[in-house]
């Protein structure tokens, strides 16, 4: 009897609203208790996440801490494992991502990336063998969602509203990958220039970076947009594992060589 391609795993999807973004996730295969009880799991981390690091709430660990109300030894440990990781960002990245704003702790830069990839390993531990979580536009891919069947997931064009520049796809083996992109398309002049203290003043409108973290693609997405294009392509193309797309103000893309290889 001739068979077609092989069925995607049914899908668990779930959008959940939280940190001030929009959550989405596209979880297949699995035991379907396990994976959506993985799934309650994996949401209630998000608004966890949101409690402590929220530098919108007064009343969040980060932010007594930013004022001297608590010592890192008092918080969650979630908070020193976090702050290791922004420390490692700021060194790797010699200086251009920074854990601070204004001279205030403030690590919203890296916590995002590593919370949805945080939610993402959650579901794949439980036995789920696609992840797909996106958070705010920036996406752990975790498996694939079918036999043969890759994840896509297309990059917004900055310049053009409703188009895209390019499409990422899981491909060649793939286990883990993540698209973040950093600009000023969808939330405007937010990235810092950590040497000047004000809003990062360069020729790009937009970095993606494809790396399999997503917490550190969110970080190099955002030091590279303060670098401008010449600096930034350059210092990301030497990174292992990271290739790049940079569209800049005057609709000049440049990418790193081996980013061919993840578009489809």
């Amino acid at each position: 009897m001739a068979t077609g391609a092989a069925e995607a795993p049914a899908a668990e999807r779930r959008v959940v609203e939280t940190m001030g973004t929009v959550f989405s996730f596209d979880v297949r295969g699995g035991d379907p208790d396990a994976v959506r009880a993985a799934l309650e799991e994996a949401v209630a981390g998000l608004h966890r996440v949101d409690e402590v690091f929220s530098t919108y709430r007064e009343d969040s660990q980060i932010s007594r801490l930013a004022r001297g109300e608590l010592t890192v030894a008092e918080c969650d440990p979630e908070v020193a494992g976090v702050l290791e990781l922004a420390a490692e960002a700021e060194r790797v990245s010699d200086g251009w991502f920074s854990p601070r704003y204004e001279g205030r702790l403030d690590p919203t830069g890296i916590v995002k990336g590593w919370a949805v990839e945080r939610a993402a390993r959650v579901l794949a531990a439980a036995g789920a063998t696609g992840v797909n979580v996106n958070g705010g536009g920036d996406v752990q891919l975790l498996g694939a969602p079918g036999e043969d069947r890759p994840w896509r997931v297309g990059v917004a064009d900055p310049l053009r509203p409703g188009g895209l520049a390019a499409v990422v796809v899981s491909a060649a083996g793939a286990r883990e990958l993540s698209v973040a992109t950093s600009g000023t398309a969808e939330r405007g002049a937010h990235i810092v220039d950590p040497t000047t203290g004000r809003s990062a003043v360069t020729d790009l409108v937009a970095v993606t970076v494809v790396t399999p973290s997503l917490t550190w693609g969110d970080c190099w997405a955002t030091a590279a947009f303060a670098m401008g294009s010449r600096e930034g392509l350059a210092w990301l193309e030497s990174l292992p594992d990271v290739e790049a797309l940079l569209i800049t103000a005057g609709d000049e893309v440049r990418w790193t060589g081996g980013l061919a290889g993840r578009l489809g």
